[in-house]
């Protein structure tokens, strides 16, 4: 007989079972067996693997399917939790938020309407009441999205619709902000130099005085302020923009202060960081993903306003969607998604289980473990320390002493390359003051100085190997 669709539903419920414990019994025996962040598999054997399955070829049948599921991707996945996934922004994830994330798959909740997820919609905002508490707005609102580039997008389109029209509209930000700023003024049709990079400190900070003039030369060129982004935790380096100057500046020139704390919003549950984000609750609205800072899987994000009023200044109107009773709840006005997963629930079962110091500790822990990095690469007899953090990021290169910077430069894309096709040590590359350096972004707080020790020690040797390598091949081309 030839295999027919399972659904989920009450007569397939035993089978159901079946099909979950078996994917999860795969998945966790893989788990238990990894010992590096990913395999050395060539990409163009990947590639090959994928395209030679036809997927217009005869079903294999649910259990067939998923044991394949496990042989081509689990077996070749990238796995967060090594201790030697250094790489992005990529955490390991809470064992409640996985298993609420089973319930979410299975139950299929979208939270765009009252209507299609009544409690899932009470949870949200409940959830939502909790993270605006926690950056100081007492009355804030909010909404989850499926990630920060989305958050930061919807915060424009807000501050856009709040400004007065009629003159061009100019967003500051810095040229460590993330590149969804710049992004969304695309995507709002914004002109090409809508958005004015405020200089910044020698860490990457921006400056407040700097931006009291651009936002000055703004008005007297006929433009019209309309945002403010500063930034709680950037990407590279780590550092978090000053907000109480920041939020002094956009008082006085009334401009909208938009604070963008995707990474770095772990330090609003911080046991002891809290205070380097002292003034986020002087903003009207803020991003927040806790698929980085808060180990929760992907995706988990919110954009969080201090007036609610603001939340709904880009609704729209749908007769399908929006209900005739004022008395029940509408979600969807607050939301650039209709279709929206039930992502709040992750959350609400990891603070229900762990609680919020639980969360805070652990971040708190990878942000102690940068600081002992940057010691060992300090100390490092090939290493060179490019600059400071606030959170969890190590900025370095290889660069041996009386080596050229040119030739330090030239190896920062090789190396990591390498790296990731030996499979061991995974590291990220990027630009900091005009030159090329290697990243490492901590997120895992079960890594240990030592990890470190080891990886960097290897990062060091393979360095070393390339450039014996390209010596050789040089000099052999001579």
């Amino acid at each position: 007989m030839s295999p027919v669709i399972e659904l989920f539903s009450p007569t397939t419920a035993q089978r159901y079972r079946q099909v979950v414990r078996a994917t999860v019994d795969r998945t966790a025996d893989r788990v238990a067996h990894v010992d590096r962040p990913t395999t050395s598999t060539p990409a163009a054997e990947l590639r090959r693997r994928v395209r030679a399955i036809d997927l217009d070829a005869a079903p294999l049948g649910t259990d067939q399917a998923l044991a394949e599921v496990d042989d081509l991707f689990v077996s070749e996945a990238v796995w967060f939790h090594d201790p030697a996934y250094l790489a992005h922004l990529n955490c390991p994830v809470a064992l409640p938020a996985v298993a609420a994330e089973a319930v979410l798959a299975a139950v299929n909740p979208s939270v765009d309407t009252w209507d299609q997820s009544r409690i899932g919609t009470e949870i949200e905002r409940h959830v939502i009441d909790w993270v605006a508490g926690r950056i100081g707005f007492n009355a804030g609102d909010g909404v989850f999205t499926s990630g920060g580039s989305q958050s930061n997008l919807q915060a424009l389109l807000l501050a856009r619709a709040a400004m007065p029209s009629g003159t061009p509209p100019v967003v500051f930000a810095t040229a460590e902000s993330h590149f969804s700023v710049r992004r969304s003024a695309q995507l709002l049709g914004l002109p090409d130099d809508a958005v004015v990079d405020v200089r910044t400190d020698a860490a990457g900070r921006m400056l407040p005085a700097a931006l009291a003039t651009a936002i000055t030369d703004a008005r007297a060129a006929g433009r019209t302020p309309m945002a403010v982004v500063a930034t709680g935790g950037t990407t590279d380096r780590g550092v978090i923009d000053p907000l109480q100057p920041i939020a002094d500046v956009c008082d006085l020139e009334d401009v909208w202060l938009h604070v963008d704390a995707a990474y770095g919003c772990g330090l609003l549950v911080s046991p002891t960081r809290r205070h380097l984000l002292a003034g986020i609750e002087r903003a009207r609205s803020v991003t927040a993903d806790f698929h980085k800072a808060f180990f929760q899987p992907v995706s988990s994000s919110a954009l969080v306003v201090r007036d609610p009023a603001d939340l709904r200044r880009a609704s729209w109107h749908a007769d399908y969607l929006n209900p005739e009773d004022a008395a029940e709840p509408n979600q969807v006005d607050k939301s650039l998604q209709t279709t929206r997963r039930f992502d709040a629930l992750k959350l609400w079962a990891t603070l229900r289980a762990a609680g919020a110091d639980a969360l805070g500790r652990a971040f708190d822990a990878v942000v102690d473990l940068a600081a002992q990095t940057h010691a060992l690469v300090a100390a490092h007899d090939d290493l060179v320390l490019v600059a400071p953090t606030q959170l969890s990021t190590v900025l370095f290169r290889w660069q041996p002493a009386g080596m050229p910077d040119d030739e330090a430069d030239a190896l920062v894309g090789p190396l990591r390359a390498a790296l990731l096709a030996e499979g061991r040590v995974l590291i990220a590359k990027t630009v900091v003051d005009g030159r090329p350096c290697n990243k490492l972004t901590l997120l895992n707080p079960e890594t240990t100085i030592e990890h470190m020790r080891t990886s960097l020690d290897h990062v060091a040797a393979m360095a070393a190997d390339l450039r014996a390598s390209t010596t050789a091949t040089t000099g052999a081309a001579r």
